[in-house]
């Protein structure tokens, strides 16, 4: 009998610690840069846009999600993944109840594409439409009461979609980039007629080196070390991305560059030509303190109706609307939603 027992023991034990230490791998599992909330369910999704690309995405749902539901698209920052900023607003939209979809656009992140690292006014603005298919085809989403947050360069990218996707009822920028007036003007509009031309030059020379290389040059990426005589937002991007706070292995301005040749089609393919035209409603969030803010300002003042909004968050930078739920306006995201996905 005293032999029985103690093998009992010795079962339950052996089968306790190998319990915690299946919960301890699930828990390390978790490769996001974020906190795992214990009020949703998330699961890895895939799904392909027009162009025939598989994006990969976080599927975030409610614990107590019932009947069909409002639902968010989510993407961002420009170089960014899913782990990083766009899955963090994910999860705490989720938390608030809307099925959400963090998804990393093409060519970066686990969605595929070839080649690597490399961005496209056209097939990004597409990824949001993707995204939009998957989520209307979802047997607990409510196809009429999708709505996107695009971050950072995937705040323009999602204005654009807005205004070309009549789907999307909702649009939330969060400190928006436009990647196109960037690109073809530089920061603050500093690049004239002659500068332009000339970085033409230099980027399609940069082409025949790719082709006969068979590879593609990467363009410059964040400094692994600061040396102290960068500009403020610069120092912001490195202590987000190079640093334990959202640094992630998969992540472009984490690890590496994008191509230098990137930069061509954005130059003559200005997103958001039609953003006057969006019907549907949009909230554009930026900070007071953001080098990026006059994006927003500019943008906003492109908008037509009574549905559209601009918010500015006092003294906040343009990294602080990545993570910073001090100063990240979740309360109005979600009033917004909840008016506008009813």
């Amino acid at each position: 009998m005293l032999k029985k027992i103690l093998l009992i023991l010795m079962i339950v034990f052996i089968g306790g610690s190998l319990m915690c230490e299946a919960k301890a791998l699930k828990e390390n599992n978790w490769d996001k840069v974020f906190k795992k909330s214990d009020k949703v369910d998330v699961k890895k999704v895939n799904f392909k846009n027009r162009y025939g690309i598989t994006l990969v995405g976080d599927l975030y749902t409610p614990k107590d999600a019932n009947g069909k539901m409002p639902a968010v698209a989510v993407s961002g920052p420009f170089g960014a993944v899913k782990e990083q900023a766009s899955g963090l607003y994910a999860q705490t939209i989720a938390e608030r109840g809307f099925i959400t979809l963090a998804f990393d656009p093409s060519y970066t992140g686990e969605s595929g594409g070839e080649p690597r690292h490399v961005a496209s006014p056209d097939i990004n603005t597409e990824d949001f439409g993707a995204a939009v298919d998957f989520l209307s085809n979802q047997n607990n989403v409510d196809p009429e009461k999708i709505g996107i947050i695009g971050i950072c360069g995937f705040g323009g990218m999602g204005l654009n979609a807005a205004s070309m996707d009549t789907r999307i009822k909702a649009a939330v920028t969060s400190t928006m980039y436009d990647m196109s007036r960037v690109n073809a003007k530089g920061y603050l509009d500093s690049m004239d007629e002659k500068a332009r031309y000339e970085l033409r030059q230099t980027l399609n020379k940069q082409r025949t080196e790719d082709f006969k290389n068979g590879t593609y040059a990467p363009g410059s990426g964040l400094p692994d070390k600061l040396t102290g005589e960068e500009p403020q937002f610069v120092k912001d991007y490195w202590g987000y991305y190079k640093t334990k706070r959202g640094f992630h292995k998969r992540s472009i301005n984490s690890n590496g560059n994008w191509n230098m040749t990137s930069s061509l089609s954005f130059m003559t393919m200005p997103i958001l030509t039609y953003s006057s035209e969006i019907q549907n409603a949009v909230l554009m969030i930026h900070g007071e303190n953001a080098h990026s803010k006059y994006f927003s300002e500019d943008a906003f003042k492109k908008l037509k109706g009574e549905n559209k909004e601009l918010l500015i968050v006092e003294g906040a930078n343009h990294v602080d609307l990545y993570d910073n739920l001090e100063k990240i306006p979740f309360d109005k995201i979600e009033k917004f939603f909840k008016e506008y996905l009813k």
